[in-house]
């Protein structure tokens, strides 16, 4: 049996004007993606208020607070650097004590106001990028799980 070999080979890009006039484009043109990733979000975060989050919805707003970071890092909204960090840390010890107690997530007041500003900062951001922004900051958020930068909720 052969060794698999790590090379893969890098996709090939057949319209590059188009895709450098697509990253070029706001968001605020999409759409129809930019109103279905807002409503997921809001739909998680609704849940967590109402006590019936599930570790999909803890996932979906993990997400969007590491977009968010990571759009903060491009300068779009680094002024609330202090706030991201805060909502991130209310999010995490939520999402702690949800897995201690059986994967019920219960969330406090003041970590529900930090999470709901951090969201709207994470709405207006979404507004103000363009395509290639949510892109590079996807691939950030990846580099940083890749390289286990970020902070384990399950600890072994």
């Amino acid at each position: 049996m052969r060794k698999r070999s790590k090379y893969r080979p890098k996709p090939v890009i057949l319209n590059t004007m188009a895709y450098v006039l697509s990253g070029m484009m706001p968001m605020v043109n999409l759409k129809d993606k930019l109103v279905s990733l807002q409503l997921k979000n809001h739909f998680a975060l609704d849940d967590l208020r109402m006590g019936k989050a599930t570790k999909n919805d803890i996932d979906t707003l993990i997400s969007a607070f590491n977009i968010t970071e990571a759009l903060a890092k491009q300068n779009i909204g680094d002024e609330y650097q202090q706030e991201i960090k805060e909502a991130q840390d209310a999010l995490f010890d939520c999402a702690k004590r949800g897995v201690e107690m059986n994967y019920r997530f219960i969330v406090k007041g003041p970590e529900l106001k930090a999470i709901n500003f951090v969201m709207q900062l994470h709405d207006e951001q979404l507004k103000a990028a363009t395509v290639k922004d949510i892109e590079v900051a996807t691939n950030y958020v990846n580099q940083c799980l890749t390289q286990k930068r970020a902070r384990p909720i399950l600890s072994k």
